[in-house]
C-alpha cells in the first residue's frame, strides 16, 4: 500500500504524485498489490500494517507510537520556514494581536490540529510546559481535527492562537487564500526533521533502496518538476529513524 495522507491540501495534485510513484516502483519490479493506492482513514492503523510500502506520517507520532516501522527519508519543501529535510511551525493569532508573543496567550484559548501531532500540539509542550501543562497556561485546549479547521478557529474567534507547520500554512494560503485573512504569524518553533516517510518494519533492505532511489528520481526529473512544484517539494533526503529524538520533547 502507498499513500500521502498528510499534506493532501489539494487532493488532485497529491493523487498525481501518488501515481507517479506507484508507476515507477512497479517498473522497479514491485508488484500491483504491493504499490496499491489507498486513502487511509485510520492512519496509525494504515501505517502500523505490516503492507504498508510507502507513506506519510508525522515525527511525534514515529517516536511515540510507530517503533516498528523502517524511515525513508524525507521530501524537501520551498515553504518559508523550511530548510533541506528540515521543517518548523508557526504560531497564528488574529491581526489584533500581532505585536504579541506565544507566551504572551496565557490564559487564552488554544486550539490545535491532535495531540499527537508534533506541529500543532507537542511544539507547544515542548515550549511551555517547563512552566506548568498546557491546561494551565491557557484557559481552554480544544482539538480541531486539522490545521485548516485550526485556522477557521482563530479566524472566527473561537480559538485565539494556534500552531500549524509552515508547508500546510504555504498549501493553505495558496489554494484557499481567504483562510489566513486576518492571521497573524506571531512566533515560530525552531528547525525539526520534516514529516518522515516511512514503510513497513518487514520491507527488506533492497527494497528500501528501491524505494529512496524511486523518489529521488521523481525530484530529480524535470518532467516531474511542474507536479513537484504545485506540492512545494524540492527534493528528497534519506533520513534514519535516529534522526527524530532530537525533535524536542517527543519521547
Amino acid at each position: 500500500m502507498i499513500s500521502l495522507p498528510m499534506y493532501d491540501v489539494w487532493p488532485e495534485d497529491t493523487q498525481s504524485l501518488t501515481r507517479e510513484i506507484q508507476h515507477r516502483l512497479r517498473l522497479q519490479g514491485f508488484a500491483d498489490n504491493e504499490t496499491r493506492r489507498v486513502r487511509p482513514g485510520d492512519l496509525l492503523a494504515h501505517w502500523q500494517s505490516g503492507r504498508l510500502l510507502l507513506s506519510q506520517a508525522c515525527g511525534y507520532p514515529l517516536v511515540t507510537r510507530l517503533r516498528s516501522v523502517r524511515t525513508v527519508g524525507c521530501f524537501h519543501y520551498t515553504a518559508a520556514g523550511c530548510h533541506g529535510p528540515q521543517y518548523r511551525s508557526y504560531f497564528v493569532a488574529r491581526l489584533a494581536d500581532r505585536h504579541k508573543t506565544p507566551e504572551d496567550f496565557s490564559g487564552q484559548r488554544l486550539v490545535c490540529n491532535a495531540p499527537d501531532s508534533q506541529s500543532g500540539y507537542n511544539v507547544w509542550v515542548s515550549r511551555l510546559t517547563a512552566e506548568k501543562p498546557l491546561t494551565g497556561f491557557f484557559s481552554a485546549v480544544s482539538f480541531s481535527g486539522g490545521h485548516r479547521h485550526s485556522l477557521q478557529a482563530v479566524r472566527r474567534q473561537s480559538a485565539d492562537i494556534t500552531a500549524i507547520d509552515c508547508v500546510s500554512l504555504a498549501l493553505l494560503k495558496r489554494h484557499f487564500p481567504q483562510e489566513s485573512e486576518g492571521l497573524v504569524i506571531v512566533g515560530e518553533s525552531p528547525l525539526t526533521p520534516g514529516l518522515p516517510l516511512i514503510t513497513a518494519g518487514n520491507t527488506s533492505d533492497q527494497q528500501l533502496v528501491l524505494l529512496r532511489t524511486t523518489l529521488q528520481a521523481i525530484v530529480s526529473d524535470p518532467s516531474c518538476r511542474p507536479l513537484c512544484d504545485r506540492l512545494l517539494i524540492q527534493g528528497f533526503s534519506a533520513i534514519e529513524r535516529q534522526a527524530y529524538p532530537a525533535v524536542p520533547g517527543a519521547i
